[in-house]
């Protein structure tokens, strides 16, 4: 089998999506950091718009999470992570536009940046920015605690597949940020009026967690 090459940095969630789903995959791979090279020549004659994280197999290049993933599952179907259904499949291209586009920007470009990464950097808090964004993460941890109620395991109900694998990467960072916490620790709450609480939200990050996926991802 060719060899496959991930590009990119270890902190990256568009990174860790695609890690996550070649640990799952048990497909052996080799992990490039590109970290040092961002922005260089080396790097933009993989990904001529200065991103990451870029796949190559043999002599196969291609970068974009999506086109990566949707890759990977069908040259490596077992077990496959997209659903047969046309309406699953719709389903699921709906929750990795959500990510994208609603909980990446706020869980992690806004909350994350500005309470995990920043101060590492010497760089101090931007407190409107997270105010900003709290609201609109309360919005995305509702609609995902209804999706995993009832019991459900996953994001489309029994039936895991790429969707959990965008959900997990940016919930489970956003996780480290104090505001996460007091969330999440809501969700313990007795209170039927507490909408705050996210105990379906917290258990799958916590299984997957368990499930060590994101440890030997890492």
């Amino acid at each position: 089998m060719s060899e496959l090459i991930v590009y990119g940095f270890p902190r990256s969630t568009f990174v860790n999506i695609v890690r996550l789903v070649l640990t799952h995959k048990e497909v052996p791979y080799t992990f490039h950091d590109l970290e040092p090279e961002m922005g260089k020549p080396s790097h933009l004659a993989l990904h001529p718009f200065n991103r990451v994280p870029i796949l190559q197999h043999g002599d196969f290049t291609v970068y974009e999470t999506s086109a990566i993933v949707t890759y990977l599952d069908e040259t490596f179907p077992n077990p496959s992570l997209q659903p047969k259904s046309v309406r699953d499949r719709a389903r699921m291209n709906q929750w990795i536009s959500a990510v994208n586009s609603y909980y990446y920007p706020y869980m992690i470009y806004h909350v994350s940046h500005e309470r995990n990464v920043f101060p590492e950097l010497g760089i101090p808090s931007d407190e409107k920015v997270v105010a900003h964004a709290l609201p609109k993460i309360e919005v995305g941890l509702t609609v995902a605690e209804r999706a995993l109620a009832h019991g459900n395991e996953y994001l489309l109900g029994s039936e895991l597949s790429l969707a959990d694998f965008y959900f997990l990467p940016s919930t489970y960072s956003f996780s480290f940020a104090p505001e996460a916490k007091a969330m999440f620790a809501k969700g313990q709450s007795t209170n039927p009026e507490d909408y705050r609480g996210r105990p379906n939200s917290l258990s799958v990050i916590r299984r997957w967690y368990d499930r060590e996926v994101i440890v030997r991802a890492s």
